[in-house]
């Protein structure tokens, strides 16, 4: 695969998007996959879970995105998406992206996925 995505599908947010992906993804035949952080040994990416459980990660062409820059990645390996990754990565908008998503959306996420964790609606580590 040209181009891996890491998810967290705990997470009912990340689930439902990254299935979305995954499904437009093997209807128009391309070259990503979508794993499961859960199901995978988390040294192969390099990145810790609870790196994983922050912020989506994904490789392309063998180097390794997060953030903001992974859904960059992402959205130009799909031709659905393509309009938003050109918008996305121009200057002001990916800087008002970039702080939206990793200090106000991900960390809603992930602070859900901790409270899900300790009220034991999750049993991993």
């Amino acid at each position: 695969m040209k181009t891996r995505a890491l998810y967290n599908a705990d997470c009912p947010i990340c689930d439902a998007e990254m299935c979305s992906y995954s499904a437009y993804s093997k209807k128009k035949e391309l070259s990503i996959a979508f794993e499961d952080l859960n199901k995978i040994d988390l040294k192969e990416w390099g990145v810790t879970e609870d790196e994983a459980t922050r912020l989506l990660h994904v490789i392309h062409q063998g180097q390794l995105y997060s953030g903001t820059k992974a859904f960059l990645i992402l959205w130009e390996q799909m031709p659905r998406y393509r309009l938003f990754a050109k918008i996305g990565r121009l200057p002001v908008i990916y800087h008002i992206a970039n702080v939206l998503y990793v200090h106000v959306v991900a960390r809603i996420i992930y602070n859900r996925h901790l409270r899900r964790k300790a009220r034991g609606l999750i049993q991993r580590s």
